[in-house]
């Protein structure tokens, strides 16, 4: 692998860190529903402000989210809807890696 090559491994795995969290995950999932105010996805959640702050701002920061502040309100969408190909597809091979995923998979969350 050369340099080049090991830079864009590199700057995928960055991307992919910062959706390798179950709280991460639920807010891209909620996203991609439609923009969200801060204050609607820590209700969701149920964690505290600081932590989904912390939480948004590593997806911006690796380019997955895009932030507007609207008066005292700031809201997040998703940057790119591709991510919803991305995660069908984890689905589909957690459903044909697992049984047990299959009777969560119907959850509407």
């Amino acid at each position: 692998m050369n340099r080049l090559s090991r830079q864009k491994y590199a700057l995928r795995a960055k991307i992919v860190k910062a959706m390798a969290h179950p709280t991460r995950l639920f807010i891209i999932d909620q996203l991609m529903k439609g923009e969200r105010c801060v204050c609607e996805l820590i209700e969701m959640v149920g964690d505290d402000p600081s932590t989904i702050s912390k939480h948004l701002s590593l997806m911006k920061s690796a380019g997955l989210l895009e932030d507007e502040k609207r008066g005292l309100k700031v809201f997040y969408k998703l940057k790119y809807r591709c991510l919803t190909g991305y995660l069908d597809c984890i689905d589909r091979v957690l459903t044909n890696n697992s049984k047990e995923y299959v009777k969560f998979a119907s959850l509407d969350v």
